[in-house]
């Protein structure tokens, strides 16, 4: 906030405000700090920074603002964001709101390891397929949404804590979800189910307030509240029909098509919506990070396995290495890919990127979710062998891998030898700690040869690839 004016004292007592001297921020750089302003070339003033500016059609000062630049205590009119503004960046709002998901993938990570550990593979499987879509759906709607339509007001911001409320009643009915698949008998998803649709429907007020405010967007966002209430209807109606897996699985792919189609639709309809690409490449690039929280918390849980063996010892370090460097692996080959450069460039290239960043985000959390199974598998418990331990954690990260490398070629549209060279590399990386753990060598020695998978991306486009990445950028911006 800026200070009040300065004062200067009187000789006689008292002080004298000088509003005419010019701020120290004076956009023409021309003039001295403590210059005088043209009002005040009299005499010498002193400084005197303005006073802390206010909006005009409110009298709030400006510190009082939202990210918008407008006072949260009025309600806007949801007309839209500039898909081009400067420097959009993630709010305050929407950090706050990925904490939330930031509990449910946990659940999810930790209740796959559970089962893993156990030697229940399918039931962990299908149980984190059906939490990881949901998961991520439900997050992918608020965050395209909100970078074209976010207003930040206190509205907005009141609607955004019902679907926070609506994640976390998901992500508590999520253990009771995975054991009725593990008990194969009645599947009961009806806490998480009740999640859903809380957030879902918060979703529905939004598009409506912006039907009514924006017709311009009418026709596309009528689109969406219409696939939205067909799909909640649906999932309502399977709580009640007492189905087992297979059933639900069987009618939950129609309603999952609406859900999936919703957007495709809308988006074909009107205008389409005005997102924003570099805001929303950011917003999956912080979701991607906190998914990778779930390594970090499968590398304390490993260690802690080791420390509880063995103690404080050097593999309680080489743990440490292995887990840290895997999750930085993953972690700097993400950001290798130029997503809001491609966005910016080709917006018809969203539906694919978006969609197919569910299946990253899965990846990611079951690598987290494998690093507690090695941890379950050093401390002597579970069911697993060293073989099926280590595949584990070897299977998602060679998908999140292969899947980064797809997403690179689909957005910059090329594949180079050298990518090809890097994959091939990695592809033989990857299958080698399976083979060290069916030849008895022990888990730490796996994970740290697991750990230098990613590296040789990094490494080959540090020393090599980046002169095709800086020529990316112009590429997408001549074929756009």
């Amino acid at each position: 906030m800026w200070p009040k004016a300065t004062l200067e004292a009187r000789p006689g007592g008292g002080r004298l405000d000088r509003p005419n001297v010019l701020p120290v921020h004076d956009p023409s750089g021309t003039l001295a700090i403590g210059e005088p302003g043209p009002a005040a070339t009299s005499r010498k003033r002193s400084v005197a920074p303005p006073r802390h500016p206010r909006d005009s059609a409110t009298g709030i000062d400006a510190d009082m603002t939202n990210e918008t630049g407008q006072s949260p205590r009025r309600i806007l009119r949801m007309l839209g964001r500039d898909p081009h503004e400067y420097h959009r960046g993630s709010s305050p709002l929407e950090t706050l709101f990925d904490l939330t998901f930031a509990i449910a993938i946990g659940q999810v990570a930790a209740q796959l390891a559970r089962l893993l550990s156990v030697g229940h593979v399918f039931a962990g499987m299908v149980g984190f397929g059906i939490a990881m879509v949901s998961v991520c759906w439900a997050w992918v709607n608020f965050s395209w949404f909100a970078s074209a339509f976010d207003t930040d007001d206190w509205l907005f911001r009141v609607v955004t804590m019902v679907q926070m409320t609506g994640v976390l009643i998901l992500a508590l009915g999520l253990p009771r979800m995975f054991r009725s698949i593990e008990q194969r008998g009645h599947f009961d998803n009806s806490i998480m189910v009740l999640g859903y649709v809380v957030m879902r429907l918060a979703m529905v007020f939004q598009w409506l307030r912006v039907s009514r405010q924006a017709p311009e967007h009418r026709k596309t966002s009528l689109t969406y509240v219409a696939t939205i209430v067909v799909a909640q209807a649906g999932w309502i109606l399977l709580i009640f029909a007492n189905l087992s897996l297979l059933a639900f699985l069987g009618l939950g792919t129609v309603f999952a098509l609406v859900e999936f189609g919703g957007p495709v639709l809308a988006e074909g309809r009107g205008t389409g919506t005005p997102w924003h690409a570099r805001h929303i490449a950011e917003r999956y690039g912080l979701l991607a990070i906190i998914a990778l929280g779930e390594g970090i918390i499968g590398t304390v849980a490993s260690i802690s396995a080791v420390v509880e063996v063995s103690g404080w010892n050097v593999d309680a370090l080489l743990v440490c290495v292995a887990g840290t460097g895997l999750t930085f692996g993953l972690w700097w080959v993400y950001f290798l890919v130029p997503s809001a450069k491609a966005l910016d460039s080709h917006r018809g290239r969203a539906f694919a990127w978006g969609y197919g960043h569910i299946l990253i985000f899965s990846a990611i959390a079951a690598t987290g979710a494998g690093l507690q199974v090695t941890a379950t598998f050093i401390e002597g418990n579970g069911t697993l062998g060293a073989t099926a331990a280590i595949s584990a954690i070897v299977i998602p990260v060679g998908v999140y891998l292969g899947l980064i490398y797809a997403l690179y070629a689909y957005l910059v549209r090329s594949f180079e030898p050298l990518q090809l060279v890097l994959l091939a590399a990695t592809a033989s990386v990857i299958v080698l700690p399976i083979g060290l753990a069916y030849r008895g060598i022990s888990m730490t020695t796996c994970l740290l040869v697991l750990m230098t998978a990613p590296m040789v991306t990094v490494v080959g486009y540090e020393l090599v690839g980046h002169r095709q990445q800086d020529e990316a950028p112009e590429r997408l911006q001549n074929e756009g």
